[in-house]
């Protein structure tokens, strides 16, 4: 087996990530950052800072400051500004763990909580962490952040840019079209929503659910632009697959779709095709983006919209029937602090993924290219 299909993620721009949720530490190390790239520390906290717990009453109430430490991989820029600058090697980080709650789960040390990953890593490994899932806990998504924080501060040079924003939450959706609403306002509210309207609905389900002791789900949006012609690797690395495999690595998502998506599987041909126009210097662009900005698994140049659906958070702070490790059934009244939502947390690790997909592509097509001969 590929380590890449286990804890580590990218072919050329690669994130390894390892920790768990009671443990000391999350971390990463990213290998094959392109070097001279200025590390926006403010920026990579303040993108940990939108994923962070307890940042809202939205959300669950552990308190964590989930402050990065670069270890390696960087350096102060010779001309003397103070700034860090990548230096091609390694970037190892660490985020450590400050607000654990281990006791909360010693009721469970037997039990296998429904719906979660208890049963399935007992099974494969004959062992498993029953401290708020150990590794498939989503405080391992940290170091996906921090990876794409950094991935995102490459794809600023490129003009490249990504963002996502909570679209519905159980079945209040805000159903306008990426290019009608205001991007600029999702950060305007705890839900992050760029419609306040609906993200008032949203918060008021989030509030309700929340005090049922149950839960809910939805979906995110999403947008890459700037995305230049010809990211992909045909046949079994299309854009659309990498970015597929990247969304349902996350905890909890059960769905991706690009462009029109599913809503193609209605459509004719006449109505889905994106009819070509001359551009400048000899190229084409669309008249209409169904294809979602990828054709034949490799990007067009268009805007890359897509929409990556997440289930309810498993654990109910109410009782439900499991069963434990002796095969005996029981009723289990989960303890603990959780989130009645995923979604509002889930928004920078969606772009997190995206913009490491994204980079990893660019990469992998600057290989593919040699330099014109010279004159």
């Amino acid at each position: 087996m590929s380590i890449s299909q286990m804890n580590t993620f990218g072919t050329l721009f690669r994130l390894t990530t390892f920790g768990e949720s009671h443990g000391a530490a999350i971390g990463g190390v990213i290998d094959g950052c392109p070097a001279g790239i200025t590390l926006d520390l403010d920026f990579i906290q303040a993108e940990l800072d939108r994923r962070r717990p307890g940042q809202s009453r939205l959300t669950t109430a552990r308190k964590e400051g989930d402050k990065v430490e670069l270890l390696s991989g960087c350096l102060e820029s010779p001309s003397g500004s103070g700034e860090l600058k990548t230096t091609g090697q390694p970037i190892g980080f660490i985020v450590r763990n400050e607000n654990q709650h281990s006791s909360d789960y010693d009721d469970l040390r037997d039990v296998f909580r429904p719906s979660h990953a208890d049963y399935t890593y007992y099974m494969k490994y004959g062992i498993r962490d029953h401290r708020g899932g150990g590794r498939s806990s989503a405080r391992e998504t940290i170091s996906r952040v921090v990876g794409g924080a950094i991935a995102k501060l490459c794809l600023r040079q490129l003009g490249i840019d990504v963002k996502a924003w909570t679209q519905q939450v159980g079945n209040i959706a805000c159903c306008r079209d990426w290019t009608q609403l205001d991007l600029s306002l999702i950060e305007s509210n705890a839900v992050r929503c760029p419609d306040p309207v609906i993200a008032q609905q949203m918060e008021d389900l989030i509030l309700q659910v929340k005090g049922e002791g149950d839960t809910i789900g939805g979906i995110i949006a999403g947008v890459i632009t700037g995305c230049p012609v010809g990211l992909g690797e045909p046949a079994f690395g299309k854009l659309h697959a990498q970015l597929g495999a990247a969304m349902l690595s996350i905890n909890a998502v059960k769905g991706f779709e690009y462009g029109d998506g599913f809503a193609m599987a209605e459509m004719r041909g006449s109505e889905a095709n994106d009819l070509f126009v001359p551009a400048s210097q000899g190229k084409a662009t669309t008249k209409s983006n169904h294809s979602g900005g990828i054709q034949g698994g490799i990007s067009n140049g268009q805007p890359i919209p897509f929409r990556v659906a997440f289930k309810p958070v498993a654990t109910l702070l109410r009782p439900q029937e499991t069963a434990d490790i002796h095969g005996n059934a029981v009723t289990i009244n989960p303890r603990g602090r959780h989130d009645p939502c995923v979604l509002p947390r889930a928004v920078p690790i969606v772009e997190a993924m995206a913009a490491m997909t994204i980079l990893d592509a660019y990469l992998l097509n600057q290989q593919q290219t040699l330099p014109p001969p010279s004159l």
